[in-house]
């Protein structure tokens, strides 16, 4: 009885208005300019319109800025950044993480005074992610990351994640709590969700089979960035039925793939090798699935803290997201763009699904082949090399079935890679490949019904 006195009018206002105002800016698709999209979308794209001249500027001082105190920090090791948890995790990154951020500097400054070889600085390479994606990102990031904690911090997941736990142990062989790292990715970002499932492997949540399912599967790409991609390739308007159809993708994706080697074969053990014991998911006694759920929100919403700490987070996503996400775009994604201009490399890996787009009727199935491997590298790749593809059709399936490869090395592949979870890169290599043949089907049967 207690808990009922505990949660005042304030309380539950506290979990209900953010979260309110978190589903109409991300998740609440609005008309504009005679196309759908959502809130958060009209706002990144103001800021690009009004700041369109500076950005590119201010993304090559970021870039420039991040290699050098990157550097600086692995030489010097100031007590400053390696005390503050936040500075540390930002700058103190791994040798291949520093030689990334290097490369996208001196890049980004290739390309911004326009000097050096041709392939790097070209339109269609280094010019193409400089002026095109990056500035894209670079408002879209700040939202979303300023906006987040709205979405997390206020009790939506876990009134959302309790709700689907009646679903996640019959379908799909997980725990419960599972459900709200998923809701944490599919709403705010794959990297979040990483980080949770990694935190819950390491503190016996999760077993080595359920810790690599859920990272591998769960750990989606989220709204925002599938909103980048649907841009790049020019079909805004169709946004909502985009996503949904992600989202049938990745559930037909997250109950097969697991089902099959690698992930099959990951062992039921926790992280100190004890047996997976029943979890205690059941309901408390005399407790509902809402009940329980409306109990959970307003304990984290209590927990949530004020405007101090909402602000504090946002900034800090913000600013995770911009000054370490696109030095690694503009490197990554450099190179994957010179070695599929320049370079026979995607065409060849790409080659073997070209029977499968033309059994499919993808339109330009030559073309969309191409696109279909370098996803590996960094997922926003497959929607440039698309956006020159007539077909809006093909367009569609390479934008959808790059958000739904979920593994891509510039960001998910690493983070995994870097954690206590237990997979590696060719295992991830081949999940990969396996996820693009279950989704395929699903995107162009979908595409076709859609587009």
């Amino acid at each position: 009885m207690t808990q009922e006195k505990k949660h005042s009018l304030k309380t539950i206002l506290t979990f209900v208005i953010p979260s309110l105002i978190g589903l109409l800016l991300f998740m609440t698709p609005i008309s504009y300019e005679d196309a759908l999209t959502i809130p958060i979308a009209v706002m990144s794209k103001s800021v690009q319109a009004y700041f369109g001249d500076i950005i590119p500027g201010l993304v090559t001082a970021i870039v420039v800025f991040m290699a050098i105190a990157t550097l600086a920090v692995k030489l010097i090791k100031p007590k400053a950044v390696t005390e503050h948890h936040f500075f540390n995790t930002l700058l103190n990154v791994s040798p291949f993480w520093t030689v990334v951020r290097i490369l996208g500097a001196i890049f980004i400054v290739l390309v911004y005074f326009e000097v050096g070889p041709e392939p790097i600085i070209s339109g269609d390479t280094g010019g193409l992610v400089l002026n095109d994606l990056l500035p894209v990102l670079f408002s879209v990031f700040i939202f979303a990351g300023m906006l987040l904690p709205l979405l997390l911090n206020f009790g939506l997941l876990e009134f959302f994640g309790t709700m689907l736990t009646k679903i996640m142990r019959p379908v799909f062989n997980l725990p419960g709590r599972s459900a709200i790292d998923c809701m944490a990715s599919w709403l705010g970002d794959g990297s979040v969700g990483i980080l949770m499932t990694n935190k819950q492997y390491e503190t016996n949540f999760y077993t080595q089979r359920e810790a690599a399912v859920i990272g591998t599967t769960f750990s989606a790409v989220s709204i925002t960035f599938s909103l980048v991609v649907i841009s790049q390739v020019k079909l805004e308007h169709l946004f909502v039925p985009f996503y949904l159809t992600v989202c049938l993708a990745g559930i037909v994706a997250a109950i097969i793939v697991p089902k099959l080697p690698p992930l099959s074969r990951k062992k039921d053990l926790y992280i100190n090798n004890e047996p997976r014991h029943v979890s205690h998911e059941a309901l408390p006694e005399g407790k509902g699935v809402v009940s329980h759920g409306f109990a959970l929100a307003l304990q984290r919403a209590e927990n949530a803290g004020g405007v101090k700490r909402l602000l504090s987070e946002g900034v800090k996503n913000a600013v995770d997201m911009v000054f370490g996400v696109i030095p690694v775009v503009m490197a990554i994604g450099t190179v994957a763009l010179i070695l599929a201009e320049h370079t026979p490399i995607f065409t060849y890996l790409g080659m073997p699904f070209i029977p499968l787009l033309e059994l499919l009727q993808i339109p330009e199935a030559s073309a969309a082949s191409q696109t279909i491997v370098v996803g590996f590298a960094d997922m926003f790749i497959p929607a440039i090399l698309a956006s020159s593809i007539e077909s809006d059709l093909t367009r569609f399936v390479i934008a959808a079935l790059s958000v739904t490869q979920l593994i891509y090395m510039s960001e998910v592949g690493a983070l995994l890679i870097g954690s206590k979870i237990p997979v590696n890169f060719f295992e991830l290599f081949v999940i990969f490949i396996l996820r693009t043949l279950v989704t395929l089907p699903v995107i162009a049967l979908m595409g076709h019904l859609l587009v």
